[in-house]
């Protein structure tokens, strides 16, 4: 309980996967991913595909992705994608994909005929007009052909990061996009038809007042997006904000429960502290709508910038920030010719494994449901995290039940500072030394 400790702010990092990729290190020897696969249940999976371009590059961004690229090296990009595809298709043998993801970057950087063919790639996996498939896009991408194409090979749920309505702030945010542009894209996607739209806030933005904040909100209802994404902003080192000093977690926190309640009170409800789904809405972001489950299931990643996972090991190519680690990546992985091996990962023992299935279960609103860890583990997990456990409880951040174990509305709202007070010293280590380098 280092990180919860020593903390003085609640926002220490947002836990989307558990190892960060910054705890991965290269491995050798490298396991064939025949190997990696062949005693893993493979019958819901889930299938990303990792396109890593942007038109720019937001002030807020730590995403593996690059500004810019020739039509030569996104058709170099696509090669690439391919000869992995051929290689890991093999290696997996038979396997069924509950759910499938374009992200990114942004995978609407490619052209209408470059997304064709990352479709035809992808769809060697899954049948995209039957598993759900969700794809990023922005403001300036999300174009009526680009959007055509999703739509007709099966996208069910796009996803735009707008970050604010108001232009002063987008701009603040190192985002200099119009409203009018946002507002354009928003009408495409909605006239394309897709199942579900999520829309993408950051509060915290230099400026941003309680009343500008409901504001972009309300801007974002007026749409009645099946789901919204509500980001605290964080200042992260090699970022366009990267410099900024000032101290503002007491504003994050108020506007945080302020957009909470709102959409609360607006028919939505909280699935984690970021997403919020209208309750109305029979899409089920957190699984896709289908049975797959990221606390049980593995992940096939494609692309350089993409991770997969099975319940020993979590593998895939170099991570970096940087823009010349970034290109340096980007361009291996585009003369690489062997994609039948794990190059760099973690492997989890059974301590990782069982804290994983717990930071995954635990940041979600619904909790870790305690039957299914014992049927997973054959032990429980309030025994088996019964010192960290007891912190957060003693905070009123925790509360347990026969069946359960998940977080109060407090609880979920410090979920920056949970997730990684979780963490074993291990993947702490080996953090701290990749920031270091």
């Amino acid at each position: 309980m280092t990180v919860l400790a020593g903390a003085t702010s609640p926002y220490q990092g947002y836990v989307y996967a558990y190892p960060h990729k910054t705890a991965y290190r290269p491995l050798d020897p490298r396991p064939a991913l025949h190997d990696v696969w062949a005693e893993e249940a493979r019958d819901a999976l889930f299938l990303y595909v990792h396109v890593p371009f942007c038109e720019m590059r937001c002030g807020f961004c730590n995403l593996f992705t690059r500004t810019g690229a020739p039509e030569e090296l996104t058709t170099a990009y696509l090669d690439a994608l391919d000869r992995q595809a051929s290689a890991v298709r093999e290696a997996l043998g038979p396997a069924r994909f509950a759910t499938a993801a374009f992200g990114g970057g942004t995978p609407t950087y490619l052209t209408a005929a470059e997304l064709e063919r990352l479709c035809d790639i992808a769809g060697r996996f899954a049948d995209l007009t039957r598993a759900p498939l969700g794809v990023e896009t922005s403001p300036d991408t999300a174009t009526a052909d680009r959007l055509t194409v999703l739509a007709e090979r099966g996208t069910t749920r796009v996803s735009i990061g707008v970050q604010s309505f108001i232009d002063a702030e987008a701009r603040a945010a190192v985002r200099p996009q119009k409203r009018v542009q946002v507002e354009a894209a928003l009408g495409r996607i909605r006239s394309a038809g897709f199942e579900a739209l999520n829309i993408d806030l950051i509060y915290g933005i230099d400026g941003q007042t309680p009343s500008s904040w409901l504001y972009s909100l309300d801007a974002a209802l007026a749409w009645q997006p099946e789901e919204l994404y509500l980001y605290p902003l964080y200042v992260r080192p090699l970022t366009g904000l990267g410099r900024r000093a000032r101290d503002w977690d007491d504003q994050r926190l108020e506007l945080y429960r302020l957009g909470r309640d709102h959409l609360l009170a607006q028919g939505y409800e909280q699935v984690s502290m970021r997403m919020f789904r209208l309750r109305t809405s029979e899409v089920e972001p957190t699984s896709g709508g289908t049975e797959y489950c990221c606390q049980t299931d593995g992940m096939v990643g494609l692309g350089c910038g993409a991770r997969s996972y099975t319940s020993r090991l979590h593998y895939s190519f170099e991570y970096a920030v940087g823009t010349g680690q970034v290109r340096g990546i980007i361009d291996d992985y585009i003369a690489a010719t062997d994609f039948g091996v794990a190059p760099v990962g973690f492997a989890l023992d059974d301590d990782e494994r069982r804290r994983r299935h717990l930071i995954q279960s635990l940041l979600q609103s619904a909790g870790l449901e305690r039957a299914d860890y014992v049927k997973r583990f054959g032990t429980d997990a309030a025994a088996d995290f019964a010192l960290d456990l007891e912190a957060f409880a003693e905070r009123a951040w925790l509360e347990y039940d026969s069946g359960s174990i998940r977080l109060t509305p407090e609880g979920l709202a410090h979920s920056d500072l949970i997730g990684p007070a979780l963490f074993t010293p291990r993947v702490q280590g080996l953090m701290h030394a990749y920031e270091a380098r």
